[in-house]
């Protein structure tokens, strides 16, 4: 099917929706900006957007593969691709397998440190609050999402952490953490949208423990497009 672009419907800080021909499908174009703690931090990175969209897309299309739903379609560019339109949950699933991050300034417990399970933790998509944490109770009482959601969403974030843990091991990279967010297509089918690439996910070497992820813009270890070509390089190969 050849896919008109329409008009922008959207842009956020890493990418843009635009309409199609089909109201169930957008063009979702990834952009080369950098940001880091919501949007404070920002740079311009040439290439950024076409190695997130390949990388995305090789990534979804392996779950879609494995049986968990994605938005993702198909790619037509090199920094575009065909999306499902979907109606978000105004949520962020965060899957923690190893210290680091937030999690370590709240534990004060060593960067690298192995959980002893996986973490899934809720962040509510409120940009003028930060994305604040949200326990379980309270997402029930501010009706962000009901009880029977939160259990799909969990159990969908386990899913995609054991299927993504073992295709980036087999890669000789280690997924230290990860961000996932959800929608629904044609209502009642539960789909994984946004994007999986170094953006939203924490992902070190499993030889040195070198970062190939965002934290390298976000902690100014530089390297940046060498990491998140490195990401590219071994997820397509």
């Amino acid at each position: 099917m050849k896919w008109e672009k329409g008009e922008m419907l959207y842009e956020g800080k890493a990418k843009r929706l635009y309409a199609t021909q089909d109201p169930d499908y957008l063009v979702c174009e990834f952009k080369d900006s950098l940001t880091a703690f919501n949007g404070k931090l920002k740079a311009e990175l040439a290439g950024k957007g076409e190695w997130n969209n390949r990388i995305s897309s090789a990534i979804m299309g392996y779950l879609n593969e494995q049986g968990v739903a994605t938005h993702f379609v198909e790619q037509i560019s090199q920094s575009e691709q065909i999306v499902k339109n979907l109606k978000m949950v105004p949520l962020e699933a965060v899957v923690r397998n190893v210290i680091a991050g937030s999690l370590h300034k709240r534990t004060g417990m060593p960067e690298g440190t192995p959980l002893s399970r996986s973490v899934v933790e809720y962040f509510w998509k409120k940009d003028e609050l930060d994305d604040p944490m949200m326990s379980h109770d309270l997402i029930l009482a501010l009706e962000i999402a009901d009880e029977e959601q939160l259990a799909a969403f969990h159990e969908a974030s386990l899913r995609v952490n054991d299927l993504l843990g073992a295709y980036m091991a087999e890669r000789g990279i280690l997924l230290v953490d990860f961000k996932l967010e959800f929608g629904y297509f044609h209502g009642d089918d539960l789909t994984v949208g946004d994007e999986v690439t170094p953006d939203t996910c924490r992902l070190w070497n499993k030889k040195d423990m070198v970062k190939l992820d965002k934290d390298r813009f976000r902690r100014k270890l530089g390297n940046v497009a060498e990491a998140y070509q490195e990401v590219l390089t071994r997820v397509t190969a």
